[in-house]
């Protein structure tokens, strides 16, 4: 197991007190994060890993997040909010002057401020999607005004002409011999990929615009205080340009889906209405004075879009013999695979619902105001 001196990395910060703990922090998949425990009055921290592996420009990443914080906090003083450092992440500097440091093996860590007195959530409810989608929307609200591009910290993330490009190469070459067992789902997906693949066609002609978003919108990337309100959005590594699509669709995705992507029984899986009338609610109270015409008109395309999208990555995954995503038993990625089209496939048997709803709620006077 790798020894880690925290100590020795603690000590390239500029914190204030004396450690008297370092302990894990979370289950994240991606980044190693850890509490650190301070004496006194000292606040607490946390210490983190930034996986290099996958954010490869560590530099633009935190440059990135250092505009974003740096300009939610300035929105948030202007407007008088109470409690701002808790809505806010912040960033402690290393004695280079940066808020990162590299330590002698290569690694890259960074340390925060630690939130006390907070709670993150794995489930969503009807009540808590409303929160996640007011607070997600308002989260793109601040960053209309950023003043400097961001850079894609991820290239092409969440790219959907690229994501078809994958699974092609990965039928036209077939490693893992997998094709014939598949071979209806990809006819499936190749059937709708054309509209799928809109949104760039849409960006290409200069009708669809790139905000700043978040890009990883799961309800336990937010913190919640002690009465389940949202106080701050937390993981900040994928903020960047992207289409809103990423931060709605996404989201519902996980959240709108009755049972996790990998279970295996398709019964379960199905789209929540409730969730997805709460969600939208919120979102669209806190983002529509933003918002173009298009971009709402496709929020439905957005709501098909990630299973979509992921039903094509888990695919493409396991026809090139499972190289990507950890799997727990060979044909893990495959029952993925069918989850997520299941979905994709309940999402478009509510293309009117949602349209409906839409429509309902961008007339009412509650979200025109």
């Amino acid at each position: 197991m790798e020894t880690i001196d925290t100590a020795g990395i603690l000590a390239q910060f500029e914190i204030e007190g004396t450690v008297k703990e370092v302990k894990p922090l979370g289950n994240g998949l991606i980044n190693d994060t850890y509490h650190v425990v301070t004496d006194g009055d000292a606040p607490g921290y946390v210490l983190q890993r930034i996986n290099n592996a996958i954010f490869q420009d560590v530099d633009l990443l935190q440059h990135n997040i250092e505009l974003v914080t740096a300009h939610i906090r300035r929105k948030l003083e202007a407007s008088n909010t109470d409690d701002i450092d808790r809505r806010v992440l912040q960033f402690v500097k290393a004695r280079s002057g940066k808020t990162y440091y590299r330590d002698e093996a290569d690694r890259y860590w960074r340390v925060m401020v630690y939130i006390p007195d907070t709670v993150t959530n794995e489930a969503v409810t009807p009540e808590s999607a409303y929160d996640c989608g007011k607070a997600f929307g308002n989260f793109e609200k601040m960053l209309v005004d950023v003043p400097e591009q961001l850079g894609e910290t991820i290239p092409d993330f969440h790219n959907m002409e690229l994501r078809m490009r994958q699974l092609q190469e990965a039928v036209a070459n077939d490693v893992a011999g997998r094709l014939v067992e598949v071979r209806d789902i990809v006819d499936e997906l190749e059937r709708d990929a054309d509209e799928m693949c809109q949104a760039e066609r849409l960006y290409r002609e200069g009708r669809l615009p790139k905000r700043i978003c978040h890009c990883d919108t799961k309800v336990n990337n937010m913190l919640f205080d002690q009465l389940g309100q949202v106080l701050c959005v937390i993981d900040l590594d994928t903020v960047m340009p992207s289409f809103i699509f990423s931060d709605y669709g996404d989201f519902l995705r996980t959240g709108a889906n009755f049972t996790a992507e990998d279970d295996s029984d398709l019964s379960r899986v199905g789209f929540n209405e409730a969730i997805f009338k709460a969600f939208t609610t919120g979102y669209l109270e806190s983002a529509r004075e933003f918002l173009t015409s298009i971009e709402i008109e496709l929020l439905p395309y957005a709501v098909s879009l990630f299973p979509f999208m992921q039903c094509v990555r888990f695919l493409t995954d396991y026809l090139n013999g499972d190289t990507y995503y950890k799997i727990k038993y060979p044909t893990h990625n495959l029952d993925r695979t069918r989850n997520q089209l299941a979905l994709y496939r309940d999402v478009r048997r509510h293309d009117q619902m949602m349209t409906d709803f839409i429509h309902s709620l961008v007339n009412q006077t509650i979200i025109t105001t």
